[in-house]
């Protein structure tokens, strides 16, 4: 498929640029479009937990990204990764949960796997994609999952250099990990901030899900 279209879904706008980032550098072949739906992250926070309204909101997402052309459609927001899940069930083109393809990647690299998230209900969503995957492989990995107060609002208010100090500070005291993983799509720019460490490497999963569909899609 030599340009797929692919349904980006987003709850936070400060998405948008890390993951057109990934796709310029890994699959520029791609047509990329956008949709933001920002009432989502409001309402989960608000709300605490995954409920069914928030399955039909995701059905009612990849509908529209269905009805609107889409070869694939790619979510954005980790913290719904299990409203996706269900959601997906049945769609007949590929749907990816934002941190799918991170988390595979991270299961091979060894079974100390460290996280970092700014915002907090993605911890919830991470560690329960994470432990269905392990089991899904058989494996035990010791897990080790942080929130970075501050970090998403800094972002927010465009003090970008404050996001990314606060998540390289956090990370600086992860070292004893096999992998690290930065759980959102916004936290990606922070990576070449934080420092290199041997046999730590940092994943991020704007471009691990992009290595996925165009491997799915045949790109």
């Amino acid at each position: 498929m030599a340009h797929p279209r692919i349904q980006l879904i987003h709850a936070v706008s400060v998405a948008q640029g890390p993951v057109h980032a990934a796709f310029a550098r890994l699959w520029p072949e791609a047509r990329i479009v956008d949709l933001t739906e920002a009432s989502l992250a409001v309402d989960l926070s608000e709300a605490g937990e995954l409920t069914d309204a928030f399955t039909g909101r995701m059905a009612a997402l990849i509908g529209y990204g269905v009805e609107a052309g889409a070869d694939a459609v790619l979510f954005t927001c980790s913290a719904f990764g299990a409203a996706i899940e269900v959601a997906r069930d049945g769609v007949e083109i590929p749907v990816l949960k934002p941190d799918e393809a991170m988390i595979d990647e991270a299961l091979s690299r060894g079974p100390r796997i460290g996280g970092l998230a700014t915002f907090e209900p993605t911890i919830e969503s991470l560690a329960g994609g994470l432990a269905a995957a392990a089991k899904a492989r058989e494996l035990k990995p010791g897990i080790d999952l942080r929130h970075v107060p501050g970090a998403l609002e800094a972002l927010r208010d465009g003090r970008e250099d404050e996001h990314h100090r606060l998540i390289a500070e956090a990370a600086a005291e992860m070292t004893d990990v096999d992998v690290l993983i930065l759980a959102q799509f916004s936290m990606s720019g922070a990576r070449d901030a934080i420092a290199e460490v041997a046999g730590r490497p940092v994943l991020t999963a704007p471009d691990e899900a992009v290595r996925k569909l165009r491997g799915v899609l045949g790109g």
